[in-house]
């Protein structure tokens, strides 16, 4: 099963499908830094590490962009913590 990762800037959203199910980030671009408002997978995705593996995309797309990452949902924050993002 192929992850598809996608920054869908019209709805505010990068996200990760996987296998036709979605885990996804709903953020902001202010200043310099990226906002991640949510972070949220598909029932069925959970326990899956989707979440972790979408987190890991939106710290490239970030790090492409020279933008720091303010994360305000607990997921993300724990998850930058864990990683180092």
């Amino acid at each position: 099963m192929t992850d598809m990762f996608r920054d869908n800037a019209a709805a505010g959203r990068f996200e990760l499908d996987v296998g036709g199910r979605q885990a996804f980030a709903i953020y902001r671009r202010q200043g310099g830094s990226l906002v991640i408002d949510h972070v949220e997978a598909e029932p069925a995705l959970r326990g899956t590490g989707a979440a972790g593996r979408l987190m890991e995309k939106v710290v490239d797309a970030a790090k492409a962009e020279s933008l720091s990452i303010v994360p305000r949902c607990g997921y993300a924050a724990s998850w930058l913590r864990r990683h180092g993002g």
